[in-house]
């Protein structure tokens, strides 16, 4: 007895390809995924840990979503593109589309950027804020895309700073006389230790740990959440609570790459980036909080510090009557609506 044999089980193998040519091309191509219209880079200097690539990337995630694949945006963090000086030469010539920003960085381009950073000039976060989500934010903004860039939100935080060594604690502006510590390449935290008497070195972030490790320099400053996600702890012994100046991180965009994008999607990614923004203050004020105890879990010995001595020793050099004359009246201006008078 002869088996059946299916419909196809005579065809020959030219027939069964004339068949199949018949046939849609999507009906025999295995489906694929939409690519992007647009492919965007964002770099930080910051480790993983940090919130700001936390909220980054919870912000990119949204963005795509929101977008419909439209833009995809990759996070790099951890200076893996370059160190933040190279990395801000690379957003103005669109070798990246976006990088997050230091104030006290970005003042080498953009000088009236680093007003925020003024040496204690601001005594807690609500003087911040009122000054940054108003006039003198508004300001400094307006400077920034002078030079080409965007800022694609409103600032956020970086926080106070703190300084660390390795040697000997600083209780008093006169424990900083001769110390060789590690600035970034800011004028104005520069010229705010040479005035205190130290020793001021910039050296890039990525190169921070080893500076210290190899005692290249002393000590560093920086806020509490950078000395915790860069393991400072690890290569200093002590941490003086000076709060001697406050920094913003601006996220910066490539204008042209930014005016490339449709008015639809530019809307979403400020929007999303206003919200990370949001987020990312909220995160560093809990952590100012509870990485105290963290930190000193893993060794760090703290110094609470009389900030108004350093203030006043301050006041006494030309410190503040030299950087007024730099930024102008009418950026001091907006700057002591929100401090007092600096002098």
């Amino acid at each position: 007895m002869t088996p059946n044999k299916t419909p196809t089980a005579g065809l020959s193998r030219r027939q069964c390809l004339a068949g199949a040519a018949a046939l849609p091309l999507f009906a025999i191509l295995p489906k694929r995924a939409h690519a992007a219209e647009f492919n965007y880079k964002l770099a930080t200097g910051q480790d993983p840990t940090h919130p700001v690539n936390k909220r980054a990337q919870e912000a990119i995630d949204r963005i795509k979503a929101a977008t419909n694949g439209r833009l995809e945006i990759r996070l790099f963090p951890a200076n893996q593109l370059g160190s933040d000086t190279d990395l801000l030469s690379q957003v103005r010539n669109g070798g990246i589309e976006f990088f997050n920003q230091a104030s006290s960085v970005l003042s080498t381009l953009v000088p009236a950027a680093g007003i925020v950073n003024t040496g204690f000039a601001f005594s807690d976060s609500e003087q911040v804020w009122k000054a940054m989500d108003g006039g003198l934010g508004k300001y400094v903004r307006a400077q920034i895309e002078k030079v080409g860039l965007m800022t694609m939100s409103k600032p956020w935080e970086n926080g106070f700073r703190q300084i660390t060594t390795s040697t000997k604690p600083v209780n008093t502006p006169d424990d900083l006389k001769g110390l060789k510590l590690r600035v970034p390449s800011a004028p104005m935290l520069s010229t705010l230790f040479t005035a205190l008497g130290a020793s001021p070195t910039p050296i890039n972030f990525n190169e921070v740990y080893s500076a210290l490790q190899t005692k290249l320099v002393e000590g560093q400053e920086n806020p509490l959440a950078i000395i915790a996600t860069a393991r400072l702890y690890e290569v200093q012994k002590y941490c003086s609570l000076t709060n001697h100046v406050w920094d913003a991180y601006w996220i910066l965009g490539n204008r042209k790459a930014v005016d490339r994008l449709p008015k639809d999607i530019q809307e979403i990614v400020f929007r999303e980036f206003d919200k990370a923004a949001d987020d990312e203050r909220a995160d560093i004020a809990a952590l100012s909080k509870s990485l105290r105890a963290e930190l000193q879990g893993k060794g760090l010995q703290f110094i609470e510090v009389d900030k108004k001595v350093f203030k006043a020793a301050l006041g006494k050099t030309s410190f503040y009557k030299d950087w007024r004359a730099k930024f102008g009246d009418e950026a001091w201006a907006l700057l002591e609506q929100n401090t007092g008078v600096l002098a």
